[in-house]
């Protein structure tokens, strides 16, 4: 007998109401009163024959439809499991000599229920074998099936110049010349290992061969994409390492530009409101997320800058360069690793931070959100680009939202971290705040090695010195004084550090950015 699979539950229970609808539709055709009749004569027996059912197709493993198994596998499956239930029952009506039954109502349900499980099994694996309907009714898609290898063009494909002039209108024609020149100034966009696309759904890109490109371009805005993170995963599996992908958006910040100079003042402001909640917040609440795609397809999205570039870094590229072209944000990145598949991103008010805590473990440390969304895949092109401003913070982080930049400056985003004080007690009062992985490696060798042996804290030595230190070096001093203090006299340090920080934030103002 096959160990039952979770996917089992769901069959199982698809295949009960299946049953009790034929059932049901069988006993109408020679009965009256259909749900009265059902109740005094047929509930005992019925329970009996499902409970049988269930069995045999268990033991049988009709259920069992892996990925393996063909048409005529699963139809063979269905035929053979039902013959047994057939063969039991028709055992159980004579061994037990049951005459008052109609034998046309139980042989007839076995018969129709076989009937309508060979059309809904055909219908399972026509969807569980292709991955364009998959995608087209929002399955998850095994990775296996979307990097599909195919063999490259004939070399005669490559011999073939492309007309320049030709390729220039058609791009034009799709977005702009400005674009094109672009475009051009990046590649050489007559090479045919360069592949130019408009699409918005990754099924145009599955049967290309994969390492055979060398750069993708494609000229739609993603805000159309409905599954955004598989579109850059397949074109990760089409592309080589260092492979370019060219690619446009439509952000939040360009999008707001663009309604408030189209409309009158006032009037703007209220149509960029309403867009904003439609087109913006919609499609990231759960509650309304499902709404939105229904009606939409997943188009007309509007995600920030810092979500776009973060999913490019989670699916495996790298930033080279961005432009802002007209109401479109156009960048070209490479390739660097296969994408992380995170397929469980938060939007939410509430996030998780993975940080480094005790002993070098990293733990979950609750905040309010201050960032856009995949804020933390953009954290080493920040510092690239950015480097650090004073107090340790990077500057000009256009990953912080306005309201975050408020709630940063009172604290509020960090109420949260009182439940790992207090309840998971994987932090203390105070303490060296927690750092992320790319903060913590910043730092120098001596205080990781002092950093790791205790608990991190919810309030800072950082704010118990004033002026507050102003540079990394600076922080790093601070912190290692702290340590030091605090490996001859815990507690000591702990109560003089929590007062002096008090002082300095109630009285002298000291704020975060």
């Amino acid at each position: 007998m096959k160990l039952l699979h979770p996917s089992c539950f769901i069959f199982y229970f698809s295949d009960i109401v299946l049953v009790v609808c034929s059932f049901l539709l069988i006993f109408s055709l020679r009965h009256d009163q259909v749900l009265h009749n059902v109740y005094y004569y047929y509930l005992t027996p019925f329970l009996v024959f499902i409970f049988l059912w269930v069995v045999i197709s268990q033991f049988t493993g009709k259920f069992n439809l892996n990925n393996e198994m063909g048409y005529r596998s699963v139809l063979t499956s269905i035929v053979l499991s039902n013959f047994f239930i057939l063969a039991a029952v028709a055992i159980l009506i004579v061994l037990l000599n049951i005459t008052k039954y109609s034998r046309f109502t139980i042989f007839g349900s076995i018969f129709l229920a076989t009937i309508l499980e060979i059309f809904l099994g055909v219908i399972y694996k026509v969807i569980q074998q292709s991955v364009f309907l998959k995608d087209w009714i929002g399955l998850e898609i095994p990775r296996e099936q979307t990097i599909h290898i195919s063999s490259p063009p004939p070399r005669e494909f490559l011999d073939f110049p492309r007309d320049f002039q030709l390729l220039r209108e058609s791009v034009i024609e799709e977005s702009s010349a400005v674009a094109f020149d672009w475009i051009n100034d990046h590649l050489t966009v007559i090479d045919p290992k360069n592949l130019f696309i408009s699409t918005t759904s990754r099924f145009n890109l599955i049967n290309h061969p994969s390492d055979f490109y060398t750069g993708i371009i494609n000229l739609h805005p993603i805000n159309d994409l409905q599954r955004i993170n598989k579109f850059f995963e397949t074109v990760n599996s089409k592309l080589p390492i260092n492979g370019i992908l060219i690619g446009c958006c439509e952000t939040y910040s360009l999008r707001k530009r663009k309604i408030l100079r189209r409309f009158p003042p006032v009037v703007n402001y209220f149509v960029y409101t309403i867009d904003f909640i439609i087109f913006r917040v919609c499609p990231k609440l759960k509650l309304t997320r499902k709404i939105y795609f229904l009606f939409t397809r997943g188009r007309s999205r509007v995600m920030s800058r810092t979500e776009t570039l973060g999913r490019l870094y989670s699916c495996g590229f790298e930033v080279m360069e961005e432009k802002t072209i007209g109401n479109l944000l156009y960048w070209k990145c490479r390739k660097i690793d296969l994408p992380c598949f995170d397929c469980n991103p938060t939007y939410g008010i509430l996030i998780r931070l993975h940080r480094i805590g005790k002993d070098g473990k990293e733990f979950n440390v609750f905040k309010f959100r201050t960032m856009h969304a995949y804020a933390e895949y953009v954290q080493g092109y920040i510092h690239q680009k950015n480097d650090l401003e004073q107090g340790g913070k990077f500057k000009d982080d256009f990953r912080v939202t306005t309201i975050g930049r408020f709630m940063r400056k009172f604290w509020i985003d960090e109420l949260p971290m009182l439940f790992n004080v207090f309840i998971r007690r994987n932090m203390s009062l105070v303490g060296v705040r927690p750092l992320s992985k790319h903060y913590f490696n910043l730092y120098c060798q001596e205080l990781r090695e002092k950093r790791i042996k205790y608990k991190p804290g919810l309030i800072p030595p950082y704010y118990a010195q004033f002026p507050t230190p102003k540079t990394l070096e600076e922080i790093q001093q601070n912190e290692l004084d702290y340590l030091k203090s605090y490996e001859k006299h815990p507690f000591r340090s702990d109560v003089r550090y929590f007062f002096k920080a008090m002082y300095n934030i109630l009285i002298k103002r000291a704020r975060s950015k």
